[in-house]
């Protein structure tokens, strides 16, 4: 082949990369890798110890604020505490929340959902009337159910996240499963004598995981508002942890004194929710090959 001819045919495919390139989100992207650096390195980025109390500095403005300090970019809040340290801080409870949502309650729903389409009959009508009881209980109101058997804290938060979320997992797989358990590999396996937990993982598990790994993407913000909602409650995170919503919860008393206080957190919120929905959208539209754009 001529020089010409493969020069030919590699510029479409550099436009091609160009393209792709182009349409990644990239502010989604600088936003969640933001929260992610600040949730492992929280403790060398932190200007000031997050728990630290100095009552001297309480509700002090941010920097650009009249009678504010650069030394609290964001400003105090009521103890004294830095709330650009706390957002750091609380970054990594985000962070955990999101994994733990993604591994655990993906996992138990892509198995359940599995079971249930490959199987069908009686393991597809029990596993779906399971799905049906626990979707129609608010998760808020489990939530408070298991913060009076079990006490407020981080464990509580992500046993309620993985009792709430995974039967949207088991939802979706189970209907991908129906499809793809039509299809000649998966027949020609089972007539070849193969085991069912051997056709799971090499053959339906890999056709799925690019739903799995959209759906994933899309709930982290759901989360992250989930866990707030619960610390702002009072039954996730509990003091001298950090947690956004905590940091929500102690500021609502000063709203109208010290709107920083509330704002900063309320801010971090949005932005992370914001990038992950915006980055989920961009995996939905890429992965899905009836919205992939060519």
């Amino acid at each position: 082949m001529s020089s010409v001819e493969t020069a030919t045919i590699s510029a479409p495919r550099a436009r091609l990369n160009l393209s792709a390139i182009m349409r990644l989100p990239f502010i989604p992207i600088f936003i969640l890798s933001v929260l992610v650096i600040c949730a492992i390195f929280g403790n060398q980025l932190a200007p000031h110890n997050p728990t630290a109390l100095n009552l001297g500095m309480a509700l002090k403005p941010p920097g650009w604020v009249e009678g504010g300090s650069w030394a609290y970019p964001l400003g105090t809040d009521n103890l004294g505490r830095d709330i650009l340290s706390r957002i750091i801080a609380g970054a990594r409870i985000s962070v955990i929340v999101a994994i733990y949502a993604i591994i655990v309650s993906g996992g138990i729903g892509a198995i359940f959902g599995m079971m249930a389409g490959y199987f069908g009959r009686t393991v597809d009508t029990v596993i779906m009337r399971i799905v049906d009881i626990q979707m129609s209980v608010p998760a808020l109101a489990l939530a408070l159910v298991l913060a009076t058997l079990l006490r407020p804290s981080l464990s509580t938060v992500l046993i309620v996240i993985a009792i709430t979320y995974w039967s949207w997992y088991a939802r979706i797989v189970r209907a991908e499963v129906i499809s793809l358990k039509q299809r000649d590999y998966v027949a020609l396996a089972r007539i070849a004598g193969v085991s069912t937990p051997v056709i799971f993982i090499r053959h339906l598990l890999p056709n799925i995981m690019n739903t799995l790994l959209v759906l994933a993407t899309l709930q982290v913000g759901q989360v992250i508002i989930f866990e707030a909602s619960l610390s702002f409650l009072g039954l996730g995170i509990q003091n001298p942890d950090v947690s956004w919503g905590l940091m929500l919860a102690d500021a609502r008393s000063y709203i109208t004194v010290a709107w920083w206080a509330i704002t900063m957190p309320g801010i971090a919120i949005m932005l992370t929710c914001l990038a992950a929905n915006l980055f989920g959208d961009w995996m939905r539209d890429t992965f899905d090959p009836k919205r992939r754009q060519l």
